[in-house]
């Protein structure tokens, strides 16, 4: 990500990325690295709408507790 101020003092803009899993009705999430180290989190649908923004000790402990499967559906 580009950390360089804009001239008007404002912050870059974020780039934003979708996993390469992605399916092609485009319905995904995607994310964008933030200066801090966080992640930024929007719906890919909504590129304007609102997005959330996890620290780097928020986003890893998501990343570890998916990979875990903490988040699978239950078994039926």
């Amino acid at each position: 990500m580009n950390d360089t101020p804009s001239i008007d003092g404002d912050p870059p803009p974020l780039i934003w990325r979708k996993s390469r899993a992605s399916n092609a009705s485009g319905d995904c999430v995607e994310i964008a690295s933030l200066p801090d180290g966080g992640v930024a989190v929007r719906d890919s649908k909504n590129p304007q709408g609102p997005h959330l923004r996890f620290s780097a000790s928020e986003w890893g402990a998501f990343i570890g507790g998916a990979k875990a499967g903490e988040f699978d559906s239950p078994s039926m």
